[in-house]
């Protein structure tokens, strides 16, 4: 509780602020014209441009002043209102260049360093260096800050551990009972967003591009192609007349949502508007400068304000949505009338970690509407609707340290088609339809606020939210609860993580069940897992994205023959794995094709790239319109029955002959499995044991899978969840998409090339492919068992751990496992030769690789000795 002279203090503020706000807010408006959306006198638009930028807070400025950096200059930046109306002109200005995901911490490294460079070349811009200190007050955060410099540091972020009594030299003022030390990173900083916004426009002013503001987009204009199954920008129509353009950038803030839905077809830019509070405090005898403290597990972060009080914010962790019907026709430039109730759990905290600001007074609370994403992350890259419309939108309230990063990436996919920027985990074709739903999106941005500082255990590639669940579900879905399953969501599927009744809360971060160690559920994945290798197991693997393409002809052949880099023309009935490879010969798509009948293809791909794969396989249509193509995802449940007892059990209820000379490896035949038919079953099981991917028509799915439980009593059958089915594929050197391989990934580095078929056909990416063949990789996929790792007492490896060569850093880990054939954690990464003065990555020999090589895994700053296979292992 606090003290009663706060208590008075507090209620004081609130009369203060009710009493004067919508004062203050109406002389805001009159004096600003915010609510004007006329044009300016004689102002008129150019009839055509290449580039139309819609937004003009700091990251629409930003893209015009990098376009411009390019040499860029026919292109218009509009703006519905004045630059900086919207949320720009409340931003903190707060720049922190660590972040959860690699390419915001690339972002927000180059923003940094371009603020810092540009106050060099004008007097009346300042980036003030004060640095941050992130603190743990719990001992799982204080791993995690660990994790997080192990992590950001060798990629070049500036940061060092400090312990308590060096955090209290940075700032004396903080109660530090329950402290355990601090992440200090000296390069972060604080701007006046206003500041660079205005010296990004007239930058780009000054190098021939048109800034137009009381310029309204009302919607924009798309062409159609040929064979209609894509779309392309031809241009935007405003308030003051209709501008052609070739290419669209949509960065509007809060609005990015509302103007996605003026267009057709629709573009889905999943954000929502949140209320978003900071607070000014006048001077209370604190130091008169100070570093910004980001306060994790009290939801706040706090810096010095430039009248000598203190400034300070927070992500509460239950928000509050606004705006949910529409934004306001009239809303721009004016804080919105603050809940103080709301607010005032983040002042308790404030006061708890500094004791001394008790008796300080309120200058002003602000409350402004800022935009955040179901899943916390930016969302950034051309649309999947429609051709040269690209978004740059939801920045959770960090436009400050990612606007210089979306900038120059924006403007080099303008000018070049592409950058060297890895985006996948913040691109904007990692979402479906249903993450544009306004009511999901209400309710799920409740929590994603608080996920900001929230603690993140470690989830292995799934997203346990609270909120908008049981979306997607596989109709096995309750069957398979009554099990026990433990559900985990991705792309809005619920997919079995392991069964255990007991564990079905154990992720959350309320739970007191996260750990990063040793977790609860090992012995009961390990029996399945044992299941898996030794006996026979089900796992539900419905939601893999599904395509069926058809043609009268052979249409539908030489396409795929186009787009895929193994040969797909094979029998009737032949699997085939292969890659879709882009023009520099990286993924674009890793799946496996097989020929169902005459001319007619099934295209199973991961369920991340079910957006990805509808927007890369529609651009390559034959323009006569001859290939037919449709998402049978849901038509289709998928069921893994593996491990070597699975072709006995299933020999019982089909009459199929499963003998492999009969039904070999990598085909797909039609069977009947108890009284069921039409059954799709692929000798395959994507972990390499014995077994069959079984794709059942949806309204067969439960009598199958009961009578696959039923029978599979005698051979000790057991559910089996995703779990499991990583350690199994993490132990094969199995790469996955996303996880491991993503577009700049060419098949020589990951051990794919026997998938490619240079010799004897044509596709995408072959040139790319056959300049690379004879050369030497730059970078290696390898697999590395960690020697020296105590499996009780150890922090577990769970992605993003740095990759050591002789002491020297050489790649990161993109997923790993613990083994339970190899006995030991297993860890999959990138192997690089990183030339020491420049950084750049140099051709790696097999001497390099081995010889006199001594490798070591960073987790949250302890090194464990690893022993590197480059090669799949014999498991016993």
């Amino acid at each position: 509780m606090l003290n009663t002279k706060f208590l008075q203090n507090w209620i004081k503020i609130r009369k203060k602020i009710n009493l004067k706000r919508d004062n203050q807010i109406k002389v805001s408006l009159a004096f600003n014209g915010f609510y004007s959306t006329q044009s300016e006198p004689n102002q008129s638009i150019p009839s055509s441009t290449r580039v139309v930028i819609c937004g003009g807070g700091l990251i629409g400025t930003s893209i015009a002043y990098h376009l411009a950096q390019l040499g860029y200059k026919d292109a218009i930046l509009v703006t519905k209102n004045k630059l900086g109306s919207g949320s720009s002109a409340y931003s903190t200005g707060v720049v922190g260049t660590i972040k959860l995901s690699n390419p915001e911490t690339l972002f927000s490294k180059y923003s940094a360093n371009l603020y810092e460079k540009l106050q060099n070349e004008s007097k009346n811009l300042k980036y003030d260096k004060v640095g941050s200190l992130g603190l743990a007050a719990s001992k799982d955060r204080w791993y995690t800050i660990k994790r997080l410099l192990s992590e950001s540091k060798p990629q070049g972020v500036n940061c060092e551990l400090l312990s308590v009594e060096e955090c209290l030299e940075k700032f004396p003022h903080l109660s530090n009972d329950d402290i355990e030390g601090g992440l200090w990173v000296p390069d972060d900083g604080l701007i006046s967003v206003m500041d660079y916004l205005n010296y990004f426009a007239n930058h780009a002013k000054n190098h021939g591009i048109r800034i137009i503001e009381h310029c309204e987009v009302q919607k924009v204009l798309v062409k159609e192609t040929k064979n209609g199954h894509y779309h392309k920008v031809r241009g935007v129509k405003t308030n003051l007349g209709e501008i052609e353009c070739d290419i669209f950038v949509n960065c509007a803030g809060i609005r990015a949502r509302e103007l996605g839905k003026l267009s057709e077809p629709r573009v889905k830019i999943p954000i929502h508007p949140c209320e978003h509070y900071h607070c000014i405090l006048k001077p209370f005898g604190m130091k008169p400068k100070m570093p910004v403290i980001r306060d994790y597990d009290s939801h706040i972060y706090m810096t010095y304000n430039e009248g000598g009080g203190l400034l300070f914010g927070g992500f509460e962790k239950e928000a509050k949505p606004i705006f949910h019907e529409s934004i306001p026709k009239d809303f721009e430039n004016f804080s919105l009338k603050p809940d103080l109730d709301h607010f005032y759990p983040l002042i308790k905290n404030l006061v708890a970690r500094i004791p001394i600001s008790v008796d300080a007074e309120i200058d002003k609370v602000v409350c402004n509407a800022e935009s955040f994403t179901p899943d916390t992350k930016l969302i950034i890259g051309e649309s999947s609707e429609i051709d040269n419309y690209f978004v740059a939108a939801g920045s959770n309230a960090d436009t400050a340290s990612l606007a210089g990063g979306i900038g120059k990436y924006t403007a080099e996919l303008i000018a070049f088609g592409e950058t060297d920027i890895q985006v996948w985990p913040i691109d904007i074709r990692r979402f479906v339809k249903l993450h544009n739903n306004r009511k999901f999106l209400r309710d799920r941005v409740r929590e994603t606020v608080g996920k900001q500082y929230s603690l993140k255990y470690p989830t292995y590639g799934m997203s346990l939210y609270k909120t908008g669940r049981k979306l997607r579900t596989s109709p096995l879905y309750t069957r398979l609860l009554s099990h026990g399953a433990v559900y985990g969501e991705i792309l809005g599927y619920e997919r079995p993580l392991l069964f255990d009744k007991t564990l079905k809360d154990f992720f959350y971060e309320d739970s007191g069940k996260g750990t990063f160690g040793k977790p609860q559920w090992f012995e009961r994945v390990q029996e399945e897992y044992t299941a898996c290798r030794k006996g026979v197991a089900v796992i539900d693997m419905s939601s893999f994205t599904k395509f069926e393409l058809k043609s009268a002809g052979r249409e539908v052949v030489d396409f795929l023959q186009h787009i895929c880099s193994n040969d797909i023309d094979c029998p009737i009935g032949t699997v085939v794995h292969t890659g879709m490879q882009n023009h520099r010969g990286g993924y674009e798509n890793d799946c496996s094709v097989v020929q169902t009948e005459p001319n007619c293809f099934l295209v199973i791909s991961p369920v991340t790239q079910q957006t990805r794969s509808i927007k890369w396989l529609s651009e390559h249509f034959p323009e006569d319109s001859s290939v037919l193509m449709s998402d049978v995802t849901s038509l289709y449940t998928a069921i893994n029955l593996l491990g070597p007892k699975s072709v006995e059990l299933l020999s019982e209820l089909t009459d199929e002959s499963l003998s492999k000379a009969d039904f070999p490896l990598f085909t797909c035949k039609e069977i009947d499995v108890g009284y069921a038919s039409g059954i799709r079953a692929m000798r395959l099981t994507h972990t390499g044991e014995e077994g069959f991917m079984l794709y059942i028509p949806t309204e067969y799915s439960l009598h199958v899978y009961d009578t696959l439980m039923e029978k599979g009593k005698n051979y000790g059958i057991v559910n089996s969840g995703y779990y499991a089915l990583r350690s199994l594929r993490i132990e094969k050197m199995f790469a996955f998409w996303g996880q491991d391989l993503d577009k700049r990934t060419t098949p020589y580095e990951c051990n794919r090339e026997y998938r490619v078929k240079l010799e004897t056909k044509d596709f995408i990416g072959k040139m790319a492919l056959m300049q690379l063949r004879d050369q030497r990789v730059r970078r290696k996929f390898c697999q590395f068992l960690l020697e020296d790792h105590n499996l009780y007492q150890d922090p577990w490896p769970w992605g993003s751990e740095s990759i050591y060569r002789n002491d020297k850093f050489c790649g990161l880990v993109t997923s790993a496992s613990f083994g339970f054939s190899l006995r030991k954690q297993v860890c999959l990464g990138f192997v690089h030769n990183f030339d020491e003065q420049t950084g750049e990555r140099l051709p790696l020999t097999m001497e390099y690789l081995t010889k006199n090589a001594h490798y070591e895994i960073d987790i949250a700053g302890k090194r464990y000795k690893a022993k590197i296979n480059l090669y799949p292992p014999n498991l016993r």
